[in-house]
């Protein structure tokens, strides 16, 4: 026990603190890749059940490894269950999709998702920020802390699998989390974080919008000839 508390005490942590904790400095038990189920399962837990709690505590910089890891694993288990329940639908005859097209997507969806993920977590985080510099404009806290919100707040994409209402819940669930995250962890008011992460939200929704009835219209004028 004493040789145990000594080699972790030569690692940069102290006895009996949590090693998650000692990883990135935070006084909240954050995920980490050397726990990897424990504290997954326990991240999860507490940004579900404390999530003011959880992001006032956490580290605001010293580790981008372990949210990026956390946030890809949580859309890589939501496109794994939207996959096999894809395939599963196909095996017994629901919807329009055959077997070995579905197999393909899913097999071709474990290798993109988290290529796209992190992609998308560096992009949203990166518009984010500018975002938290024009309208809070932090004084102790950087680039680092807004992708750590950002990644933690995909935790919403363990319920984006779920049949019709899951991709809706994953999206308000996500924009809520970002609110109390970019709140506790730039240290402002509940009105400009909700600035700062409905701005880009309402852009992307319009931008949605207008390709939806972009190809919508273009459809109709192909069928009208």
């Amino acid at each position: 026990m004493q040789s145990e508390q000594q080699n972790y005490g030569a690692a940069g942590g102290h006895p009996g603190e949590d090693p998650r904790r000692a990883s990135t400095g935070s006084t909240t038990a954050e995920f980490a890749y050397i726990d990897p189920v424990q504290s997954f399962v326990g991240t999860v837990r507490d940004l579900v059940t404390r999530p003011v709690g959880f992001f006032r505590d956490i580290a605001r910089g010293g580790d981008f490894v372990n949210p990026l890891i956390f946030a890809l694993v949580c859309a890589v288990a939501s496109a794994a269950i939207g996959g096999f329940l894809a395939v599963l639908y196909a095996t017994v005859g629901i919807g329009d999709t055959g077997l070995g097209e579905a197999i393909g997507v899913f097999v071709a969806s474990m290798f993109v998702t988290p290529i796209i993920s992190a992609m998308a977590l560096f992009v949203g985080a990166g518009i984010l920020h500018l975002l938290v510099a024009l309208i809070i404009k932090p004084a102790n806290t950087g680039f680092e802390a807004t992708f750590r919100v950002v990644s933690y707040a995909n935790v919403a994409q363990l319920v984006g699998w779920v049949p019709v209402l899951g991709p809706l819940v994953a999206a308000v669930a996500s924009i809520a989390l970002s609110i109390i995250g970019v709140r506790e962890v730039h240290e402002t008011t509940t009105g400009r974080a909700a600035l700062v992460v409905l701005i880009p939200a309402a852009v992307g929704l319009v931008v949605a919008l207008f390709l939806i009835v972009v190809v919508g219209a273009a459809l109709f004028f192909t069928l009208q000839q």
